[in-house]
């Protein structure tokens, strides 16, 4: 069965968002042969969405993959990346749901942090 998810990262310059992820978000990883790295990363959840609300709302124009760093903290987490020079795209937004706020990995584009309201399924 199922023993895990791999997720991936695409990058412009896959070396600097390596770095990124290994000197500022502090992941460890492994050589999987040829400098190809692969991280540790914390426990993980996976939610489908759909791309239209109930009210016809459009969430998305197509289905497509997002990624979003979980935390129990959100100010003092976005304080401590933008300490080491973190780049955020927008404020912190109070989705019902959890808080939710944007920053840029370098040469990967923007990924979300978020603290969730409900008690994360790896939690339980």
């Amino acid at each position: 069965m199922i023993t895990g998810v791999h997720t991936i990262l695409y990058s412009d310059d896959a070396e600097v968002t390596r770095a990124f992820l290994r000197d500022v978000v502090g992941w460890s990883a492994i050589d999987s042969g040829g400098g190809w790295l692969i991280f540790e990363t914390p426990p993980a959840e996976m939610g489908v969405h759909p791309t239209k609300g109930e009210g016809g709302e459009v969430w998305a124009t197509v289905p497509h993959h997002d990624v979003s760093f979980l935390c129990d903290d959100i100010e003092a987490t976005r304080a401590e990346l933008e300490a080491k020079g973190v780049e955020f795209t927008s404020g912190v937004q109070d989705q019902g749901y959890g808080l939710v706020t944007s920053f840029l990995v370098p040469a990967a584009g923007q990924v979300h942090l978020f603290q969730p309201r409900y008690t994360p399924p790896f939690q339980r």
